[in-house]
């Protein structure tokens, strides 16, 4: 491994800036340039917005991309710092890990100077930027072969303060849906890292992988949104329509009971949709086998009254692949 994480600009200087995250090279690879904008307009909130962490979800890097466009103009106050693509290797493959080293960015953190790639990325995150900001948005989408909502997600936070706060930032963005997300423990995570620096972490998931017009024109809307709460921008919060409604849910989800997974392997055919409301016994899909005709379909049924977070869009699955994600009204 040679030479040290740097950016090669200064982002403390007033006004638009832009220029590279060096990622050093190591025993894998050669260094890696991060293209990064800045844009310092004084004293105010600090922003960190970052997309392209998976590969194959690649609207938050167009939608960072869309914001480098209309802030130079639109902001008024504070410092964001935008990084559309974290991770080039994995979005150059549409591949959710690195291709490189295999390993998934959002597992590493705070990563390793002397790592693999991802791990060097990971660190060069975590030691340059992120002291930086004091609210950070990860753009991430559910990624293919899922229907998903426009959301906002955070996880579980301990200090109920910052999870009070965290929470108002992500219902800000007025998206269709805000999801507290419980999953089991996982090492490495952007957000965990930087809740634990008591920093504000929101992560839009930005629908389920269908990169169209229609939808990234709500992203960008529930991203305008965000600004404007934080004071970033001025201008009047506006709900987007989506399937022909404005209107905004905020959910939790409860483990194991809220997270569907196939009990055999087939072909999942979904009979919901993303926030439908089902009650207990209603039917959420049937999961038909491949290998024989005369072995009956298995019909997966609700655990109880829930609304459908996401759904897998139909598709081969093997057994305990998770198949649909439900959640419920959050109590305050």
């Amino acid at each position: 491994m040679n030479g040290i994480p740097h950016l090669t600009f200064d982002l403390d200087r007033p006004g638009v800036s832009r220029g590279h995250l060096v990622v050093p090279k190591g025993a894998d690879c050669e260094a890696l340039f991060l293209p990064v904008f800045g844009l310092n307009k004084g004293e105010g909130p600090r922003l960190l917005i970052t997309g392209g962490c998976h590969g194959d979800e690649l609207e938050g890097p167009i939608v960072a991309r869309r914001l480098v466009e209309w802030l130079p103009e639109g902001q008024t106050c504070g410092r964001v710092i935008i990084v559309p693509v974290l991770n080039p290797p994995a979005v150059e493959a549409c591949s959710r890990n690195t291709p490189i080293d295999g390993l998934n960015l959002n597992r590493v953190f705070p990563g390793r100077a002397d790592g693999s790639l991802t791990e060097r990325i990971a660190d060069a995150v975590s030691r340059i930027l992120l002291p930086m900001a004091d609210t950070v948005f990860d753009l991430h989408s559910y990624g293919p072969g899922w229907e998903f909502p426009p959301a906002t997600t955070t996880h579980p936070v301990a200090d109920p303060e910052l999870m009070a706060k965290t929470i108002k930032m992500a219902e800000a963005f007025k998206l269709p849906m805000t999801l507290v997300w419980e999953h089991a423990e996982t090492a490495g995570m952007f957000d965990t890292l930087a809740q634990n620096q008591g920093k504000v972490f929101v992560c839009p998931e930005l629908g389920g992988g269908n990169v169209s017009s229609e939808a990234l024109a709500i992203y960008e809307a529930g991203m305008r949104n965000a600004l404007i709460a934080l004071g970033l921008v001025e201008g009047k919060a506006e709900s987007p329509t989506f399937r022909q409604q404005k209107s905004s849910l905020t959910l939790e989800t409860r483990r194991p009971s809220d997270e569907l997974k196939s009990p055999a392997r087939g072909i999942f055919e979904p009979r919901c949709s993303m926030l439908d409301v089902v009650k207990q016994g209603d039917l959420i899909g049937i999961l038909h086998p491949m290998d024989s005709l005369s072995a009956g379909s298995t019909h997966i049924l609700a655990p109880g009254t829930s609304v459908v977070c996401g759904i897998r869009s139909g598709g081969y699955v093997k057994i305990d692949e998770y198949i649909a994600l439900l959640g419920r009204p959050r109590n305050r």
